[in-house]
């Protein structure tokens, strides 16, 4: 049995899966970074994209996260998601949807201020479309 590590994913409103993983590939905002077993510890900031759960050497879980943090020990891994959905539940038409209206709303912001939240808004959306588009071809 290969070994494992235990892996947390939390959002503000629940905890969202907790069990024993061999391996997590997250979207760090440096790029793309793995925890296992044994994993010299760290704290990473994450950008909008999909947290892929490995049980042995396949993907058990696609979950997509809008940003947040992780914290990787020799023998665990931590997020805390600003908010997340399984890769599954997203609905392409929703997502495209929102893309389309965010997008006009980052084009209608009178104020710096409402341009950036609807930037921020945006790039989540955008995200969550990329991982969609990842979804069909995996």
């Amino acid at each position: 049995m290969a070994e494992t590590t235990e892996f947390e994913l939390v959002s503000p409103e629940r905890l969202l899966l907790s069990r024993p993983v061999t391996m997590v590939i997250m979207p760090g905002s440096e790029g793309y970074f793995g925890a296992q077993p044994g994993h010299a510890p760290f704290i990473a900031t994450l950008r909008p994209g999909v947290i892929d759960v490995y049980e042995g050497d396949r993907i058990a879980d696609r979950i997509f996260v809008a940003g947040g943090v992780a914290e990787v020990t020799e023998a665990r891994c931590t997020v805390l998601a600003e908010d997340a959905v399984a890769v599954a539940d997203l609905d392409r038409a929703k997502v495209e949807q929102q893309v389309r209206d965010l997008t006009e709303d980052v084009g209608d912001a009178k104020e710096e201020a409402d341009r950036r939240v609807a930037e921020a808004k945006l790039a989540v959306a955008r995200a969550k479309l990329e991982a969609l588009t990842g979804e069909a071809a995996a």
